[in-house]
């Protein structure tokens, strides 16, 4: 049997994420699949080993992107649905796998072929209020994700019947697209490499708790140095992003910033944390199954992703979600109780072990197999 001519679709490869490690793996599931973005920045390039990147097919918006000195993606924003949908999808495929956070579903108006959407999520920032308020930055920003959000959910919404399979990244995911899509989806969370990370039984746990993860709003890295100031524990803040000068003034001494650390930093205090704190509420989330994998309890707000993720008395624990006085006195809560001796390391890593890239790929052949077997 001849392979599937496969088009691997994705918004932009402008910086790297969880993202585009699940394109990584499509690519690796397809090897000969042709790979498209409207925006795709070379400068990147270090970070992506597979696909290469001379091998991504872009549009005139990447040398937009570079003629504006590559500062932003943003402003570029409202372009990429048409670029989508303009991509030469009609060569001859026999299926497109999309790789979706907010526009990219609009590659399904290119095509004839059967589309399976990979859906990191529909674009939260355009659903719900909540959300976009702690994005925008202010009134200007506000106002401005207000109207590119009303183009979000328009093209979510024209694109979503000619959708012939819909994947979710978590069971949170499929909750958001049946509501918000009104369409089914299948289950399927996204690769980790667990191979970077593991526990150490030699390293012993400290007491400092820990966030790690780009620093932006949603992702409330506020609340974790809220939580550590409540509690009167130490914190290590392992990332960076636009919200990191807001947090330094928010913090005290008994807040560490390591910045954008290497993964030998990570992984030395993700051996040594008393636990990760998950205060925001994401989509999936890959930096709690990398802190597993190395045997640390994770404590999540239970909403979103962690309720995939993190198991309660083998991996971790969830806190009640609420307002964030809630939240903060939730986590104090479970804190005072917490134990990290308690939780065997090997059985925690164990439990990391079944969101590998090898059952991500073969999860995800099967269905594009499904899409194309005779009726």
């Amino acid at each position: 049997m001849n392979e599937p001519r496969i088009a691997l679709v994705h918004e932009r490869f402008t910086e790297y994420g969880g993202s585009e490690a699940v394109v990584g793996e499509f690519a690796r599931t397809w090897p000969q699949a042709r790979v498209f973005a409207p925006i795709v920045d070379p400068t990147a390039a270090p970070a992506i080993a597979h696909p290469p990147w001379d091998a991504v097919e872009t549009t005139w918006l990447s040398r937009a992107h570079t003629a504006t000195g590559r500062r932003s993606h943003a402003p570029l924003l409202p372009l990429v649905p048409r670029a989508l949908r303009t991509l030469p999808l009609r060569d001859g495929f026999d299926a497109v796998v999309v790789s979706h956070h907010a526009f990219a579903v609009q590659a399904a108006l290119a095509t004839d072929a059967p589309v399976v959407a990979y859906v990191h999520s529909p674009a939260r920032w355009a659903w719900e209020p909540a959300f976009r308020a702690r994005e925008g930055g202010g009134l200007v920003g506000r106002a401005a994700l207000a109207a590119l959000g009303v183009l979000a959910k328009r093209c979510e919404l024209t694109a979503a019947p000619r959708l012939t399979r819909v994947v979710a990244n978590s069971h949170a995911v499929a909750e958001r697209v049946r509501d918000w899509w009104g369409l089914p989806a299948t289950v399927i969370n996204p690769p980790v490499r667990l191979d970077r990370f593991a526990p150490d039984p030699s390293v012993p746990r400290a007491d400092f708790l820990l966030f790690a993860g780009r620093l932006v709003p949603y992702k409330r890295p506020d609340l974790a140095i809220r939580i550590a100031q409540r509690i009167g524990s130490r914190l290590v803040i392992v990332g960076d992003g636009r919200y990191r000068r807001q947090l330094e003034a928010m913090a005290g001494p008994e807040t560490t910033f390591l910045g954008a650390a290497p993964d030998d930093v990570l992984v030395d205090v993700y051996r040594r944390c008393r636990a990760l704190l998950m205060p925001g509420v994401e989509d999936f989330g890959i930096v709690p199954v990398e802190a597993m994998a190395c045997g640390a309890p994770v404590l999540a707000v239970g909403e979103g992703g962690a309720l995939d993720t993190v198991v309660p008395g083998l991996s971790g624990a969830h806190v009640p979600a609420g307002d964030d006085d809630a939240v903060i006195e939730g986590f104090a809560e479970v804190l005072r109780s917490h134990d990290a001796a308690a939780y065997d390391p090997a059985v925690v890593r164990a439990h990391a072990e079944s969101f590998g890239p090898e059952a991500f790929r073969a999860r995800m052949a099967a269905v594009v197999d499904e899409v194309l077997a005779p009726a």
